[in-house]
């Protein structure tokens, strides 16, 4: 076969369904508590509808689970341990074509202090 592989229908019909020049936000939204990340993108999503733009998502993402196993004791009790563990929620949502309303009340939303939002602009 040659070092191009041919394209099947169904990666065709893909390529076709996505219009060219089409704008995208996505909107990660990560944290500890998932009721705030919860919150934190449905503001987003209210925002963005009441600014008549229209959203993808939200759609959840795998939780990230950091272990973490630490010794009771200093020296002796080697079998008493303690375990923690950190996990991270995450949400991902796609705004398609934005008008500068839209990203003027995206950038002046106040959330809350536990939720980071990374924004990404895709064409």
């Amino acid at each position: 076969m040659p070092a191009t592989a041919k394209k099947t229908p169904a990666k065709r019909a893909k390529k076709a369904a996505e219009p060219a020049g089409e704008l995208k936000l996505r909107i990660k939204g990560r944290g500890d508590d998932h009721k705030l990340v919860d919150q934190s993108v449905k503001q987003i999503i209210d925002t963005a509808l009441r600014l008549e733009a229209s959203v993808i998502g939200p759609i959840p993402l795998p939780t990230d689970i950091k272990k973490f196993t630490v010794n009771r004791s200093t020296f002796v009790h080697k079998d008493a341990r303690e375990q923690f563990e950190m996990r991270t929620h995450k949400r991902i949502l796609d705004i398609v074509n934005p008008n500068p309303k839209v990203v003027d009340a995206l950038t002046n939303l106040s959330l809350p202090s536990g939720v980071s939002v990374d924004v990404k602009t895709m064409s």
